[in-house]
């Protein structure tokens, strides 16, 4: 964030409202930690821009702060690290642990991140990570496949195999419904042939009788 132009934009007819917008992203005491919190709340809310523009923000600056994050994954790949335990890191790779030092700028996010790279390890009491990021781990599955992958959680997997399900049953359901339509449809088609061949069997021929008539005729007496 500190590699970019100034996230925030003021436009002269709307100062006010921009720097209302601005105050809300404040952290005390700490402009770093504001722009963190700005840079946080862009991706819980999915990265969108519009979101963006609501909150008098440069979208262009925060996608450029994001690219140099993952500028520096793909660089330093091969030294990135999971969270194991409280502030406790092991290497992707080899598996190596390592540690966040104390005057990491990470210590103070308020949080610890899943995934970090550093640049490299310092060996005192701990092996120590020095200039430590922190990053996506779908970054490193897309940047480096040949070495990382992302696995689905047990939440993500409870969810697809629930919405398998629900589409499953909606299928059932709707197979269900067309079954119950065609067989209405064939009942019908056989009442109207029963009927009609009921009609046919009545019409009986009879001298006299006009086709389609109840009405008899009487035949024309010729003269002698």
């Amino acid at each position: 964030m500190l590699s970019v132009p100034s996230v925030f934009f003021r436009p002269k007819d709307r100062e006010e409202e921009s720097d209302a917008a601005r105050e809300k992203f404040f952290v005390p005491e700490s402009d770093h930690l504001t722009l963190l919190n700005v840079y946080q709340q862009w991706k819980a809310n999915q990265y969108r821009g519009d979101w963006c523009n609501y909150h008098y923000l440069q979208v262009k600056g925060l996608r450029k702060a994001r690219e140099v994050r993952k500028a520096i994954c793909s660089a330093y790949f091969h030294n990135a690290a999971r969270l194991k335990g409280v502030g406790e890191y092991v290497n992707c790779r080899n598996g190596m642990p390592c540690h966040l030092h104390p005057t990491s700028a990470l210590c103070g996010l308020g949080y610890t991140p899943d995934n970090v790279v550093y640049h490299e390890l310092i060996l005192t009491s701990k092996e120590y990570m020095q200039c430590v990021t922190a990053v996506e781990p779908h970054w490193l599955a897309e940047l480096e496949p040949m070495f990382f992958s992302v696995k689905d959680s047990d939440t993500s997997m409870l969810e697809h195999k629930k919405k398998q399900k629900e589409e499953k049953t909606a299928m059932e359901e709707e197979m269900e419904k067309l079954r119950m339509v065609q067989a209405e449809a064939e009942r019908r088609n056989k009442e109207k042939d029963k009927e009609k061949r009921a009609k046919e069997l009545q019409q009986v021929s009879m001298p006299g009788l006009k086709k389609g008539s109840t009405t008899y005729l009487r035949p024309k007496r010729l003269g002698l």
